[in-house]
């Protein structure tokens, strides 16, 4: 099996912890897009997505799935996404993408996280994928700065703007130990939006994909 069967068969799992959830918040990437076109055959049961990206909002729309605004629709029952990284703890790693401000925020109003990735994505310690970090443009230079203070190499992704009109920094050469801790020190920094570590609001449940099964893990 490929690592597109994986993502695929972790993503098709997720539909059975919708429930009868009418609004659902939905991330960004090559899981999650599996699992927007898994939704199509349960489209009738919803009544709108909130998305975190541009991209994944042009493909719900693209199968006759409303897209709402966050501001509007609240509080939400269920967020499904992928990762970059994951940890047994359900500590992620987000943001190759480009976006993690947004995939936390819809995070962070969720009653329920559920993390959909395939077996590579499984880690024992997070940081063999560059740490992404969203920052203001003009303080580019000194967060980069500030980064490499933390021991990491960070890196601008050099032709590539968020949906908030940002730059991404992608830090390299770093070994999370202390998830939580890392994020803290690194949201602290001054012209930090916010960075790809989600610890502090980790996932519920991870689904792991492998070529013969789901397995699920959670808190």
């Amino acid at each position: 099996m490929s690592a597109e069967d994986n993502k695929k068969r972790a993503a098709l799992e997720a539909l059975k912890w919708l429930d009868d959830a009418r609004v659902i918040g939905i991330g960004t990437g090559s899981t999650v897009n599996h699992f927007i076109d898994a939704l199509e055959s349960i489209k009738g049961r919803l009544d709108g997505v909130v998305s975190s990206s541009g991209a994944s909002a042009q493909r719900l729309k693209a199968i006759g799935i409303p897209v709402l605004d966050l501001n509007a629709a609240g509080e939400l029952s269920v967020y499904v996404d992928g990762a970059d990284e994951a940890n047994h703890r359900l500590q992620l790693i987000k943001g190759g993408g480009g976006a993690l401000t947004r995939e936390k925020v819809v995070a962070a109003v969720s009653k329920q996280f559920i993390c959909i990735v395939d077996d590579s994505k499984l880690v024992d310690v997070l940081g063999r994928f560059p740490l992404p970090v969203e920052v203001i443009p003009m303080a580019r230079s000194y967060v980069a700065r500030e980064l490499v203070k933390l021991g990491g190499r960070p890196d601008w992704r050099q032709g590539f703007v968020t949906d908030n009109g940002n730059v991404i920094l992608d830090v390299h050469g770093l070994t999370i130990l202390y998830p939580p801790v890392l994020e803290a020190e690194i949201n602290q920094i001054t012209g930090v939006v916010s960075v790809g570590i989600f610890a502090r609001r980790s996932a519920d449940v991870l689904l792991v994909g492998y070529g013969d099964r789901v397995e699920k893990i959670t808190r």
